[in-house]
């Protein structure tokens, strides 16, 4: 009463003075810029952040909002805009190399997934098309939620994600014709006729044709005029336009609007406009789909839960649990790994957004009624919270992947007058002047992959870590001449050079430091000779631009002397005085000529 009274008062203010009521804009921002990234701290991920915040400050929560499904009407551009983002990066010819997987391990896996599902609903006594419609309806995955933590992830360009994304694509075409069954389930369903079907059907294909005709014709033109107007804000809303455009002429046709804006993503896929339209559209998707996990959020209705939570948990732990069987066998009959496998069925193992449109169609047609709905809606959202908290327990439990050690040898009784320890894009150029003066040089490196490359170009690196005593008894330490600490893992060169100058402190260590910091670090723990690995090649090419802006050779030596000598001047003062220290000797843009604090390289 308090929040409905509040909130009564403040539409009542914001239309006395004649404006927007910015109440509900506020709150919605607020409690986003709270909670995630409180959840991503916490490990915990954005997508659970936001459902979290939209409970706290839905109507089941603090009740700053009455209406969730209001919000979730407009929220579902996010998921629209998602889709046209990642049709921008399929071109048609990978989209056409991925029709297996669609139509076949998609199909597959919805399939498979129907029919494991519907048996809930049997099992726990309710008809035929009751069980067929709520287990379909957990079939059809969170496109939202997915694609999200594939992001996240950065799984999506890989090939898994690539597949993930395929068995999505068809869920999203399967919304036709299971709403077309639905239909047919209903009472008095089975008479309609033939012709209504066929021409349900012919208006889809009929949407999807005339998208691409004006995708293929009417699209980049367009853009291409627009583009000499030279009005950022014109392609903006132009980008805004071809998107809702797009899911506006599939819903139309009966077709998801996501699948539209996806379309209309391939299309322009290839246009010389693509980069421009994904700049302008990635705000708009990024603020609407945390809206969307935000509204879902809202629209958990506690009352139901708790009125219902016996067969709520047994709906969400049976739908969740027979589709991630059902998901992982499919996946395994089509040859994915075992790794693969389980985490795409841990990953789509949640309902999604689309079953609330099947739910919908559901109960308007009779099927089920107002009571069931709000109960296999209730049974997709907590399977929707699940998924983060599954994917959690997945990582931590999944044993690491053990790398593969074919062909390659382990550093054993080796001798050179040089050990390099790692091979990466620095080490191999240290490398290149030493092989060339016939240095022998032992050389071993903590990557199998690296190691693998190497010896396509010739080298013969052996496998070992650095950081291990043992490991640099075997690579010869105590015998070379030489080492040289080139890793890419600042704190695994700290580690390696305070352990050969606490054990070999005869042998001269040069190590690669990553920035001035690092420098520091490896100076304290002992190294006889340190470079930051941008250092040379930086100078090299300030050296150049004076060149460049017609400085003489006599004054570019002077100066990239004065250069070398400040720069020494300050290293040998942060010694002593920290990173802070010596900012007389650089050469600034400010007045007084010094950098800010924080300058460092």
């Amino acid at each position: 009463m308090v929040a409905e009274a509040a909130e009564a008062v403040h539409a009542s203010q914001a239309a006395a003075h004649g404006g927007f009521n910015l109440v509900p804009v506020v709150v919605l921002l607020g409690a986003a810029v709270v909670a995630v990234p409180l959840f991503k701290k916490l490990g915990l991920g954005s997508v659970l952040g936001y459902l979290a915040a939209g409970l706290v400050i839905g109507p089941f929560g603090l009740g700053l909002f009455s209406d969730p499904q209001s919000i979730l009407h407009v929220a579902e551009l996010g998921v629209v805009m998602f889709l046209f983002v990642i049709g921008l990066e399929m071109q048609p010819s990978r989209l056409w190399a991925m029709r297996g997987e669609i139509f076949g391990l998609g199909l597959a896996q919805v399939l498979v997934c129907i029919g494991v599902l519907t048996c809930v609903g049997l099992a726990l006594g309710y008809p035929v098309a009751q069980s067929f419609v709520a287990g379909t309806g957990f079939v059809l995955t969170s496109t939202a939620i997915v694609m999200q933590m594939l992001e996240e992830r950065r799984s999506l360009a890989l090939p898994k994600g690539r597949r993930i994304v395929a068995i999505l694509l068809l869920e999203d075409l399967a919304i036709v014709p299971l709403l077309a069954l639905v239909a047919f389930l209903a009472p008095g369903g089975e008479n309609a006729t033939l012709a209504d079907r066929l021409t349900s059907i012919g208006i889809g294909l009929a949407s999807i044709a005339a998208l691409v005709i004006a995708g293929r014709y009417l699209l980049d033109p367009m853009f291409r005029i627009l583009g000499k107007a030279r009005a950022r804000e014109v392609m903006t809303a132009a980008a805004l336009f071809v998107v809702l455009g797009a899911a506006l002429a599939m819903q139309f046709g009966g077709l998801s609007m996501a699948m539209g804006a996806f379309l209309a993503g391939v299309l322009l896929s290839e246009s010389s406009f693509r980069h421009q339209l994904e700049a302008d559209v990635e705000p708009f998707r990024g603020v609407l789909l945390g809206l969307f996990f935000l509204g879902v959020g809202m629209a958990l209705d506690l009352d139901v839960i708790a009125a219902n939570w016996a067969l709520i948990a047994i709906s969400v732990v049976a739908y969740m649990v027979l589709k991630m069987i059902g998901i992982y066998a499919v996946a395994r009959l089509f040859r994915a790994s075992n790794r693969e496998a389980l985490e795409r069925a841990v990953l789509m193992a949640q309902g999604g957004e689309f079953a609330f449109v099947l739910y919908a169609a559901a109960s308007a047609v009779g099927i089920i009624d107002g009571e069931a709905n709000a109960i296999l809606t209730a049974t997709i959202i907590v399977s929707m919270a699940l998924t983060p908290l599954l994917m959690m327990a997945h990582d931590r439990l999944m044993p690491k992947v053990a790398p593969s050690m074919d062909g390659i040898d382990a550093a054993e009784n080796l001798s050179a007058s040089v050990l390099l320890i790692g091979f990466g894009r620095f080490g191999q150029i240290v490398s290149q002047p030493l092989l060339a003066r016939s240095c022998s040089i032992s050389i071993i490196e903590s990557d199998p992959d690296m190691i693998r490359d190497a010896r396509d170009f010739g080298f013969k690196v052996y496998y070992g870590d650095g950081t291990r005593l043992d490991i640099l008894h075997a690579a010869g330490a105590p015998e070379a001449r030489l080492i040289v600490v080139a890793a890419n893992d600042p704190e695994s060169i700290v580690r390696i050079v305070e352990l050969v100058k606490a054990e070999f402190p005869l042998v001269p260590v040069l190590a690669r430091a990553m920035n001035r910091e690092h420098a520091v670090a490896l100076v304290h723990a002992g190294a006889d000779w340190q470079i930051r690995e941008t250092f040379e090649s930086a100078l090299a090419l300030g050296e150049q631009a004076l060149r460049l802006m017609d400085v003489d050779e006599e004054e570019c030596a002077r100066v990239m002397e004065d250069v070398r000598r400040r720069d020494a001047a300050r290293f040998a003062e942060e010694l002593t005085g920290g990173i802070y220290a010596g900012l007389d000797f650089i050469h600034g843009n400010k007045p007084g000529g010094t950098a800010p604090p924080g300058a460092s390289s």
